[in-house]
């Protein structure tokens, strides 16, 4: 049988199509043996390889022939019944790979944000379980400072005069820290300081605003708000706590 030849499964009553090269991926298999008729599991019925086992589980078996790597749904459980199906069609690589199970299940990640407003400035500062998330986050977020006169400190649009981006307060790898507002200068001026969250392309100042804006980009990214608290009344911090489930990487032979 030529490697580009179409091959058509069925599977559990569940209808596969494919070509041979894919099948044949790893020789030792049942499934490279089944194209030369040396496996009697298989029926060659009207055309179609006829075998009787889940039909279900066998797509994430081509998924493994098609792409040699790991990758399973964040709601999968069925680590066993896989590893039992991988090992019935000799692809002892996958059921390897499947014996791995604590490095295929989602792991929950957590992202802790700290508010506090004191006057006209608001503090932020963002805890995060993995690095990579906080990183991406902090490349999201710019803070703008420019001064400004004490009639217009409160405008939620910044003025036309040219406002400096400033870099963000990174203590850690974890975590980072910035802030919002005005502060007295001298006279009537004062210090603005605004922030932007991409892709929203607007310059907040106002604490209350930048809070829902995070909110709301955290939520699209796949977290959920799980509690809210105060963690210093006298200084008026609270502090939001969110979750998601992180979908590991996927194992490559």
């Amino acid at each position: 049988m030529s490697n580009q030849e179409v091959v058509v499964l069925s599977v559990g009553g569940v209808r596969y199509v494919t070509r041979a090269s894919t099948l044949q991926q790893f020789p030792e298999s049942r499934l490279a043996r089944m194209l030369n008729h040396d496996d009697g599991e298989f029926k060659l019925v009207n055309g179609e390889f006829f075998v009787d086992r889940d039909g279900a589980l066998f797509s994430y078996i081509m998924d493994f022939l098609r792409t040699l790597q790991v990758s399973l749904p964040t709601d999968f459980s069925d680590y066993q019944r896989l590893r039992r199906e991988a090992e019935f069609y000799g692809l002892h690589p996958l059921a390897d790979l499947l014996s791995q199970e604590h490095l295929l299940k989602p792991r929950l990640e957590i992202l802790e944000v700290r508010f506090s407003l004191q006057e006209m400035q608001a503090f932020f500062r963002i805890f995060g379980s993995c690095s990579t998330t906080v990183e991406a986050l902090a490349e999201q977020i710019t803070v703008f400072t420019g001064q400004q006169s004490g009639q217009s400190w409160s405008s939620p649009f910044p003025s036309q005069k040219t406002l400096v981006p400033l870099p963000l307060e990174r203590p850690s790898h974890h975590d980072m820290v910035f802030q919002c507002g005005t502060e007295f200068s001298a006279g009537d001026q004062f210090v603005a300081r605004y922030v932007s969250i991409k892709p929203d392309n607007r310059k907040l100042i106002n604490g209350t605003n930048v809070l829902g804006l995070l909110f709301h980009t955290l939520l699209k990214d796949g977290f959920r708000l799980i509690s809210a608290r105060t963690v210093a009344s006298e200084e008026k911090v609270e502090c939001y706590s969110f979750e998601r489930m992180k979908r590991p990487s996927g194992l490559t032979v």
